[in-house]
């Protein structure tokens, strides 16, 4: 594992275990389809299956008098829209196939398919547009009558930095280049679940559900049933994978069944289907690219002019949010002194793109990474040599305009090269490629700002209390989502308050218990949502030796707070460390004495500010480096792009658990793998036909590469402990780096993903 840097810690930076590993690998664990109530009824939704309609008369009396239905619901009775999505929980205009019209509780499964089948409407079929070109062409129908040319006018970013149109006339070479990006669906193995259910003796609607982000989707709650936030209570269970679509399809779920669970005074279950699951949650946003570079002939690139417009389907599912960072990181990791960029939204009928891992950038780096290697073979010039000379080093300049440090992009390129001799398997698999099967390599670098940077408030709060035994439980509004938060932060709060990481216990997300810290999104959760912990964990640690000192636990009335330590849960002088006591009988004592045992901290990073109009100024507190080596083999008689190997090299600041961050870089190769070769939705006229795994493929282990994982660490202390973000860094860069590996095999440039076998073989019409 290479290091930069030396760091000394107690507890971080070593592979424990993970709090929720043996739950999960012997199926103890409680997701939120798992769990059954006595005299609970279930939930389903009627979806009209048109992309653009209205409806003219719907007809509710045959469901209505089935026995054991419970309830019927249609967009009569819920006229009301989610004010900060345009959502409707239940609409009579329909904008995309997934909307629902109506929604059913009954006894059973069973009685809810024949209530949603027994209730009759009819529809007047409308006009609508499904590509951005169609959506931006005069004329066009509009999907939300509010947005002229359907252009979401809130998801507009720009960056002005320098003279872009003077630069370029100063180039020796100018390249223009579009590429062309497609939804793809999160796929994770659970469906999404809920269980709602008032209870009788307050009225507080209780929900169990597998939400990344429980407070989020307590909004929806509270929006539906138009009651106070604190009558909502909002229970994370188990969540089996979300990847960014748990946010808000399980808001729109959860508010439905608390609908129906208030109407009928009864527990709700809500699960979706598959189909369900793929015709409603988020995909990932499709791109339409349009770049334009200019270079000296010695290979400097002086200017970048760039249009980043997004499908954002039916709906804004954090189309803005998501635009704000492919703004910010609209020229990738190179320094370029003349910048002209436009980023922006546009609806169409087609289902809706949301958050996904790595929020926009592999779509961003599967052109900026491809255009860099097309640029350096206009010059003439080696593509290694050719990102070394741009790339962002220590003092120089984002498109924002922010100088960067502890920046080792460079080191960690020169490293990733050398490990897999990327210059020779160049010419050895030019050589190795026959007629029908054809080697390539390719390699792409990027870079993440760390956080919510801008985009929105990156605060959070910690909760930790040591109990009378020692043991420590902690409590955060940030969410284990399976990416290991939990057990990060046991190790982050063992290591500031001085006790064992197997004395500390975070169980989950209770809406109930801990303040809104906002969404579990943007890979924050250790780099800045872990600040409130280690600054709890160090306010404890004070009170507690504060405690000893009043206790007199060394039978010493010299000694002061700079004397005693505690570490490995034991109080000890420091100038004599065999007198130890340990935690436990001090808190012991401290519970009978009536002496302080817990501490609440919050945390508010500095001030990020930026222009609104020119996007200058400082969008985060620091940025993540990689660098992604893939080798391909493809098979020219069919198309099959083979991915043999991939090394993927990360700057990581502080490795909490290395044994977490290379679980989420394998999942991140994979997830590249399938975004770079074999993913595609692609709705026809808005109408999505591979609605389940049988038609819809992802990597399976059959496909899964060989990888090599390495962990760059550096001396960045913006993050906590030093932390950077890896979690959605680990997919970003994958899919570019497999694109440049097809054309070093085959000499065909993909411009438009995924390259699977119809793209490699025929090529596709651009989305």
């Amino acid at each position: 594992m290479p290091l930069v840097g030396e760091k000394k810690f107690n507890v971080i930076n070593q592979s424990k275990p993970r709090l929720d590993g043996v739950e999960k690998v012997t199926g103890k664990a409680r997701y939120a389809a798992d769990i059954y109530m006595e005299g609970m009824l279930y939930a389903g939704v009627l979806r009209s299956g048109y992309s653009s309609a209205r409806v003219v008369r719907i007809n509710t009396e045959k469901a209505k008098g089935i026995e054991g239905v419970e309830a019927v619901v249609t967009f009569e009775d819920i006229p009301k829209m989610v004010t900060w999505s345009n959502y409707r929980y239940l609409t009579n205009h329909i904008r995309y196939a997934g909307d629902c019209v109506a929604m059913v509780a009954a006894k059973s499964k069973a009685l809810v398919d024949d209530a949603l089948e027994a209730i009759e409407v009819e529809y007047e079929e409308l006009p609508g547009v499904y590509t951005i070109d169609d959506a931006l062409a005069e004329g066009a129908p509009l999907v939300h009558e509010k947005y002229e040319n359907n252009i979401f006018t809130e998801s507009e970013f720009h960056i002005r930095k320098g003279d872009a149109k003077a630069a370029f006339e100063q180039a020796d070479v100018v390249l223009e280049r579009e590429y062309r990006t497609q939804f793809i669906e999160h796929s994770y193995i659970e469906p999404e679940a809920v269980l709602a259910y008032p209870n009788p003796n307050d009225g507080v609607m209780t929900v169990h559900a597998s939400a990344q982000n429980p407070f989020f989707t307590r909004h929806y709650i509270s929006d539906v049933l138009g009651v106070p936030m604190n009558r909502v209570r909002l229970i994370q269970e188990v969540v089996g994978g979300t990847f960014g679509g748990k946010e808000e399809g399980i808001g729109l779920m959860a508010g439905r069944a608390s609908y129906l669970a208030k109407v009928t005074g009864k527990p709700v279950k809500y699960v979706f289907t598959r189909e369900d699951s793929f015709l409603e949650s988020s995909k990932r946003h499709p791109f339409r690219l349009r770049y334009k570079i200019g270079a000296t002939k010695d290979g400097k690139i002086i200017a970048f002019e760039g249009e980043q417009v997004d499908n954002s389907g039916a709906y804004n599912n954090q189309t803005q949010f998501m635009n704000w960072r492919a703004n910010v990181h609209s020229t990738g990791p190179y320094a370029i002194d003349h910048v002209s960029t436009d980023t922006y939204g546009v609806f169409t009928n087609n289902i809706h793109g949301g958050a996904m891992r790595g929020y926009s950038s592999p779509s961003l780096i599967f052109g900026q990474e491809q255009l860099i290697d097309e640029l350096a073979e206009e010059l003439g010039m080696d593509e290694i040599e050719l990102r070394k000379k741009n790339c962002l080093k220590d003092g120089l300049l984002t498109a924002t305009g922010v100088p960067v440090d502890n920046v080792i992009l460079e080191e960690v390129l020169d490293y990733t090269v050398e490990q897999t001799e990327y210059h020779k398997k160049k010419k050895v698999f030019k050589e190795e490629s026959t007629d029908t099967k054809k080697k390539g390599i390719g390699l792409a670098i990027c870079y993440r700002g760390s956080g919510l940077g801008a985009e929105s408030p990156d605060a959070s709060g910690c909760m930790m209390i040591v109990n009378q035994d020692a043991s420590v439980t902690i409590n955060s509004g940030l969410a284990e989502n399976g990416q290991g938060l939990k057990t990060a932060y046991a190790q982050i709060a063992a290591e500031a308050l001085g006790v064992t990481y197997e004395s500390v216990r975070f169980y989950g997300t209770d809406t109930h218990t801990i303040p809104d810290c906002g969404m579990t999104v943007a890979s924050r959760g250790t780099v800045m949502g872990a600040q409130s912990v280690r600054k709890t964990g160090e306010k404890l640690k004070k009170i507690l030796i504060q405690n000893a000192l009043e206790l007199n636990v060394f039978d010493d009335e010299s000694l002061t707070a700079d004397d005693i330590e505690l570490a490995d849960s034991e109080f000890f002088v420091k100038a004599k460390p065999d007198r130890k006591v340990s935690l436990a009988a001090v808190a012991d004592s401290c519970i009978w004495t009536g002496k302080q045992l817990t501490a609440f901290e919050w945390f508010t990073p500095g001030p990020l500010v930026q222009d609104h109009h020119t996007g200058q100024g400082k969008a985060f507190p620091t940025f993540a480096y990689g660098c992604v080596v893939a080798e391909v083999e493809v098979d020219m008689r069919t198309g099959y792009v083979d991915v043999q190997k991939v090394t993927a090299s990360h700057d990581v600041g502080t490795a909490i658990n290395p044994a977490l961050i290379k679980g989420q870089i394998y999942g991140g190769i994979v997830m590249g793998q399938g975004y770079a070769v074999m993913e595609d939705v692609a709705p026809d006229k808005g109408r999505v036909s591979n609605k389940n795994f049988d038609s819809y493929i992802i990597p399976t282990a059959m496909d899964a590469p060989e990888m090599q994982i390495n962990i760059f660490e550096c001396e960045d202390g913006k993050g906590t402990y030093g932390a950077k973000s890896i979690g959605e860094p680990a997919t970003e860069a994958v899919g570019a780096a497999i694109a440049n590996a097809v054309y070093h095999a085959t000499g065909r440039r993909i411009r438009s993903n995924p390259c699977d076998l119809e793209m490699v073989l025929l090529g596709k019409k651009l989305r």
